[in-house]
């Protein structure tokens, strides 16, 4: 496990998420004392929500088409707004 000192891992945050990344932990420390781990994400997570953007994208591509033009969407948003 790397041990890194808050001030240096903020300025070195995106090679130690690439670290993390790559299956390393991280501690962080603060006057000596660990602060904080920075721990891989499991490694189902990513896979779990790749799937949930293709079901999504799989379903989104079953909706009918809506025509109402861009102008059409934004005075919807707007209505009943107070200006």
């Amino acid at each position: 496990m790397r041990t890194i000192q808050a001030t240096e891992a903020k300025a070195r945050l995106a090679e130690l998420l690439r670290a993390v990344e790559y299956g390393e932990t991280v501690a962080i420390t603060r006057r000596g004392e660990t602060i904080a781990h920075v721990i891989p994400a499991p490694a189902g997570e990513h896979a779990d929500r790749k799937r949930a953007v293709a079901r999504f994208r799989r379903r989104r591509s079953e909706w009918r088409p809506v025509a109402m033009s861009v102008n059409d969407i934004l005075q919807a948003r707007h209505h009943g707004h107070r200006l």
